[in-house]
């Protein structure tokens, strides 16, 4: 039998890209270049002699030979994360991995991280970024900590963690702060607004609020993800819109300015722990340790 296997670090770079349906996406979770992530793929079709992906507007669609390969690789990196979790539980060091959207993670998580390892030691938490939708059903994850709005599924257990509050900030590098910071709200409706198509509803909701109009917004730069929407905001390109909780150092640090107030949304930070961790099941004291990373979280958000 010819046990012949690609590359494994084209298979792994395929089942990323194939899984996101996206090169930039599986670059920034295999922490690579978007290059990196090309040439694998280029790679493992010379090694099949088959086509895997095709373009389709400015993304990418897989073929059939894509899909098959797809759904084997899937079924491969799944059933290995399951055999590696469950080898670590038996040496009795398993950590206890958290998904976190990547703004999430830089803006707010990372600048804490030291402080949570003091006072948390035992708690072996290995953190796992990602821009794109977040299941913590995902085999490899024992616990997501995300923005989302109930009802919650009832195969989660949700620590509900804190209100989502958002509102629009700019720099005191924006050319015109002095007389933006003076303006009414009313007044943003003529700004050509940066925002992030992975959450487009955030303006008309902050508008809405205001009781204005939300068909009369202006919509200006846009961007894929919050964490570039903010850098835009910092460097003083325009007005952006985010949760509180992801500018608050910047408000204290005076890097940005927050003049209109923030509003509540429905959303709720929520860290959320599946009824089956990253081993297939309930890791070891996983109940009592996400437990205690709520409770830290809490007191976190609480204090900042």
């Amino acid at each position: 039998m010819n046990r012949d296997l690609p590359p494994l670090n084209a298979l792994r770079a395929f089942e990323a890209a194939a899984r996101l349906l996206s090169v930039s996406r599986a670059a920034r979770e295999l922490h690579v270049t978007h290059g990196a992530i090309s040439r694998q793929v280029r790679q493992l079709e010379e090694h099949l002699g088959s086509t895997l992906f095709v373009k389709e507007g400015r993304g990418v669609k897989l073929t059939d030979a894509g899909i098959r390969l797809r759904d084997g690789a899937g079924e491969a990196f799944d059933r290995l994360r399951l055999v590696c979790g469950e080898l670590r539980q038996q040496a009795g060091d398993t950590p206890f991995v958290l998904g976190c959207p990547g703004s999430l993670l830089a803006r707010w998580f990372i600048p804490r991280l030291d402080r949570l390892h003091a006072e948390l030691p035992d708690l072996r938490l290995q953190l796992s970024a990602s821009e794109g939708e977040l299941d913590p059903r995902r085999p490899g994850l024992d616990s997501v900590l995300c923005f989302a709005a109930p009802p919650w599924p009832a195969d989660m257990e949700v620590y509900e963690l804190a209100v989502e509050r958002i509102g629009p900030v700019l720099s005191p590098r924006h050319p015109r702060v002095e007389a933006l910071r003076q303006a009414s709200a009313e007044a943003l409706l003529d700004e050509a607004l940066l925002h992030t198509t992975s959450r487009p509803q955030a303006w008309p909701q902050w508008v809405a609020a205001q009781h204005l109009a939300p068909e009369r917004l202006r919509l200006g730069q846009g961007f894929e993800h919050l964490y570039y929407l903010l850098e835009a905001a910092v460097a003083g390109l325009g007005i952006a819109i985010a949760p509180r909780t992801l500018v608050a150092d910047e408000l204290a640090a005076g890097r940005l300015l927050a003049p209109w107030g923030f509003v509540e949304t429905p959303a709720r930070l929520a860290l959320w722990v599946p009824q089956r961790g990253a081993t297939g099941r309930r890791p070891a004291g996983g109940q009592e340790r996400a437990g205690r990373l709520a409770a830290w979280l809490s007191q976190e958000l609480q204090e900042g």
